[in-house]
């Protein structure tokens, strides 16, 4: 009977931690550059809540679409626009229903040196710097954004040739960072930290300079049985995901 009483609560944390760790499962995410430091986050925080893994690979969102429509395994999708989710859906690639906007994605005019950029982004028609970094736009909606800035500041032209691509919103930052471009435009969330620019010198571009940077979320067809993949997108929305896109200067949807 004292044999039975002891042994009873092991049993039962036996077939506890047994249950968890099969129905624990992993995720294939393909997620945009800009969003790589809260998405780090998020996904530890997801694994502690559930027991699932994300495993994330980032990139530009232009290159993932075309990669997913050639057969890559992903199984979840977060994009730097709602333009590449919605062209996946429309070719079939994901679960009816399952895409939302997670992230509104904020600009900045950044530069390693302090100083250099001004809180109105005077710089860009001072012609002081020769080279200015943005994301490829035909990749990467960061990208588009930023040529959105230039026309409207009456810039594109006089620009273009000192214009140098990255792949990425993450290669852009590395060539401001390495001194390759002295600025250059990437997203917020690469240089904030508690609320503010953490280095160098930055302008923070006001919304009604570009379109709105709508991040989109979608659950492929791939991961349509995969408890992992459903889980990550419903705990992208939750309190504490929510917190940690606020912190890394993003807007949230309404």
């Amino acid at each position: 009977m004292l044999l039975t009483t002891f042994f009873r609560p092991i049993i039962v944390f036996a077939l506890l931690l047994f249950g968890q760790t099969s129905w624990a499962a992993t995720t294939l995410v393909a997620v945009a550059a800009n969003f790589t430091k809260p998405m780090t986050e998020i996904a530890a925080e997801f694994e502690k809540a559930t027991g699932h893994t994300a495993k994330l690979s980032f990139g530009s969102s232009g290159k993932f679409v075309s990669q997913m429509q050639n057969g890559a395994p992903f199984e979840v999708f977060l994009s730097a626009d709602e333009k590449a989710p919605l062209k996946l859906e429309q070719s079939g690639f994901t679960v009816s229903g399952s895409r939302f906007i997670y992230a509104l994605g904020k600009l900045v005019l950044w530069s390693a040196t302090p100083g250099l950029v001004d809180d109105q982004g005077k710089v860009l028609s001072s012609g002081n710097f020769k080279h200015l970094a943005l994301a490829d736009p035909k990749l990467a909606p960061y990208g588009v954004a930023a040529m959105d800035v230039l026309k409207n500041m009456g810039l594109s032209e006089k620009l273009q040739p000192l214009i140098v691509l990255g792949e990425n919103i993450a290669q852009t930052q590395q060539f401001v960072s390495t001194g390759n471009a002295e600025l250059g435009f990437v997203a917020l969330s690469q240089v904030i930290d508690n609320g503010k620019i953490a280095s160098g010198s930055g302008w923070i571009i006001p919304a009604d300079r570009y379109a709105p940077i709508k991040q989109g979320a979608v659950l492929l067809t791939l991961g349509a049985e995969n408890p992992a993949a459903k889980a990550l997108l419903d705990y992208l929305k939750s309190a504490p995901a929510l917190a940690i896109i606020e912190k890394y200067g993003y807007d949230l949807p309404k």
